[in-house]
């Protein structure tokens, strides 16, 4: 398997030319992101996305992926080898993988957070079929790589960014933790779990990737966090503390993500023209920590108020809302300009999470110049300046993200100050360009430090 070297005789002007603004410039460093999916998902549409800037700016960059949805020639769909052993081995490793998680993990739900093993049946498959690369970066490899196969295979030249859409790299199997912190401290008892205890599968899970990862030394991986909430996570990680972090936040084609005519699309998609409208957009609309649940609490609280409230709702499992509030469910949606539209269609984004890293729903929100209200946890901050972007109110609080939307709904000025204020925050921090343009210097220096040591 190639794994090439820049030039020894890189120096500043030449480590610019690794991002060339146009054209990808032969003899580049090739980048390959290693995926579970393409774009199913925000942690894969997050990875497409950058993947997709990184070549626009002229970067030889591809994605290896378990998963492919797109029929982009650049996303390259991994196949699991066909001889009679190889599938008798990984049906053997899969059979022992689910001895483990069948126990141990609740069934597979719309309401519950999932839980990942570090295990998979694919073993060193992976690594025979990746393309060549000169950085490979990481994104959601859960139900793809097989920890111990990949992490113990690499020598001392390889490079790897990761870049961290949740926690799932440094716990014993949750995604995230739901405040337990539990992880801080080899796992064990975990709430998460049906079959928990104090050497429960959390803590063999966190055992063994503390191993693995103890055995790397820290020039090897270098992590990136899309939110300064999750490198903290990073840095107070036993598993992975040692290791150095970089915040670059998730961007967005800003051409794509932009302000829609509010009339025009409310028609597109059934909404009333003179509705006071809410927008809840997630993957798994019912799963608990996307706080789906305290925002009906909180319209709850306001339909009296606001006699015009409607809620829109977009993503997987159209939610129960009973008859009290007028609801529109249009479904799990891919395309980036539908979801202009109906950002766009929508006075309000609400972000009710109880933990989260970058929801890409407040960026696209923020670009189509549609200010977000949501609880102050996770990444969510690093976009919504109170009183600049939106409304932030303390987590959980079911009343006070009341009344939050009910201070905007009834100041439409405000409403438009905060929107513009939004379309420019995006223009200026969250940008598919400046993504591209950070990453391209973060690889720059990875490469330059490995030539240079």
């Amino acid at each position: 398997m190639s794994r090439s070297t820049i030039p020894l005789e890189l120096d500043g002007h030449e480590q610019d030319d690794i991002c060339p603004s146009r054209g990808t410039r032969s003899g580049s460093p090739k980048v390959v992101h290693l995926s579970t999916y393409d774009i199913a998902g925000g942690a894969a549409r997050a990875a497409y996305r950058l993947h997709d800037g990184l070549r626009k700016a002229g970067v030889d960059s591809s994605m290896f992926v378990r998963e492919a949805r797109t029929t982009d020639s650049s996303v390259i769909k991994f196949e699991p080898t066909k001889t009679f052993c190889k599938r008798a081995e990984r049906r053997i490793r899969r059979e022992q993988i689910d001895r483990k998680l069948r126990p141990a993990v609740p069934p597979d739900s719309d309401t519950v957070e999932p839980f990942r093993t570090d295990r998979s049946e694919y073993g060193h498959d992976i690594l025979q079929q990746l393309p060549p690369y000169d950085i490979l970066n990481l994104h959601w490899i859960a139900d793809f790589v097989d920890y111990p196969s990949f992490f113990g295979a690499f020598s001392k030249n390889t490079r790897i960014v990761w870049t961290l859409h949740d926690m799932n790299a440094f716990t014993g199997g949750c995604h995230y933790d739901l405040g337990c912190g539990r992880y801080l401290s080899e796992c064990g008892n975990c709430p998460q779990l049906l079959a928990a205890g104090p050497n429960d599968l959390s803590r063999e899970i966190w055992t063994r990737k503390k191993s693995l990862f103890d055995q790397l030394s820290e020039e090897q991986i270098h992590f990136a966090t899309p939110s300064t909430w999750l490198a903290e996570e990073v840095h107070r990680s036993p598993i992975l503390g040692r290791f150095p972090v970089s915040v670059i936040p998730y961007g967005l084609d800003l051409s794509e993500f932009a302000p829609r005519d509010v009339g025009s699309a409310r028609e597109v998609f059934g909404i009333p023209h003179e509705a006071k409208v809410i927008l809840f957009v997630a993957d798994g609309l019912p799963l608990f920590r996307k706080g789906f649940e305290v925002l009906v609490r909180a319209l709850e609280h306001i339909r009296s108020w606001i006699p015009e409230l409607h809620l829109v709702t977009v993503g997987h499992n159209s939610p129960d809302l009973g008859r009290h509030i007028p609801h529109s469910y249009l479904g799990h949606i891919n395309s980036d300009r539908l979801l202009s539209n109906i950002y766009s269609a929508a006075d309000l984004l609400v972000i009710p999470s109880l933990q989260d890293n970058l929801p890409n729903t407040v960026l696209e929100s923020m670009a189509c110049g549609t200010p977000a209200v949501g609880f102050e946890v996770g990444g969510i901050p690093d976009m919504i300046q109170h009183r600049q972007t939106g409304l932030l109110v303390a987590p959980g609080e079911a009343r006070a993200l009341g009344a939050a939307m009910v201070e905007l709904l009834q100041n439409p000025e405000r409403r438009r100050a905060l929107g513009a204020n939004c379309r420019q925050h995006a223009l200026n921090h969250f940008s598919l360009e400046e993504q591209a343009e950070r990453y391209c210097q973060l690889y720059t220096d990875i490469l330059h430090e490995r030539v240079v040591g």
